[in-house]
Formats: C-alpha cells, structure tokens, sequence
C-alpha cells in the first residue's frame, strides 16, 4: 500500500509498506496505534502506542482547526488512507496535503507548563554538499 512516512528530524517519504499487522508494526518499532489528523478525510496517522513511554524522540505536533497543538507523536510514523475495514492506498492529494503539514521537521521546547513546537532550521547547501 502507498503511504507518506515521517520520521522525527527528515522530510516526508513517499514509501510502499506491506498492509500487514507485522509490517505496520516494523514501521513504527513496536504495537501500533491510530489516530485521525483530519476529521473531515479519510486518513489514519499510524504510530507507536508506546512511543512516549519508551522515550522515542519528539516529532511531530498534532494541531487543532485553530492551529493549537493537541498533541506530539513519537517516534516514526506514516500516514494511510481508511478503507471500508482495512488500510488502503493514500490518494494522492492527501499525500500532497500531509507532505506539506509534515513537511518541516520540528522541536519542543517546553515554556511555563506549555509546549511551543519551533520548526527545525534546514541546513544550508553549497555547491551540492550539507555544511
């Protein structure tokens, strides 16, 4: 099946993953988890449920309608679309719009009791090499 994968500190990734219990679960390094970014599209965020407990690192922030972060998902994780019963393809718009959502990898910084999300800066490329 298509998906878009994110992992904390990188770009989304387009990638092909098997739509079997086991492979979801190599995906996400353990049991998974689905959460529903959109509620008006028929995707699923598949992640690690453990992700916080076992310390994986921060990254990305899940935002309400007015912008507000609700939630930080840990570790990897790959956005599908919701078939009938199963996982299915993520069409292609959907692919475009959570590419651009995820596209900017992010840190947390927790101020006075609040988590500020501060876009991850990307490193400056010269002459076809990272500095």
């Amino acid at each position: 099946m298509k998906a878009l994968k994110i992992e904390p500190g990188k770009a989304p990734e387009r990638i092909d993953i098997d739509n079997e219990l086991e492979a979801l679960q190599d995906a996400v390094g353990g049991y998974i988890q689905v959460l529903y970014p959109d509620p008006h599209r028929p995707v699923g965020l598949i992640c690690n449920e453990e992700g916080k407990l076992r310390g994986l690192p921060a990254n990305r922030a899940l935002r309400d309608e007015d912008g507000d972060i609700y939630d930080i998902v840990a570790g990897n994780f790959f956005l599908a679309g919701i078939g009938e019963d199963d996982f299915i393809d993520l069409p292609d718009e959907l692919v475009e719009q959570f590419a651009e959502q995820f596209r900017q990898p992010e840190v947390f910084v927790n101020v006075g009791g609040r988590i500020i999300a501060y876009p991850v800066a990307e490193e400056p490329v010269q002459d076809g090499m990272s500095y």
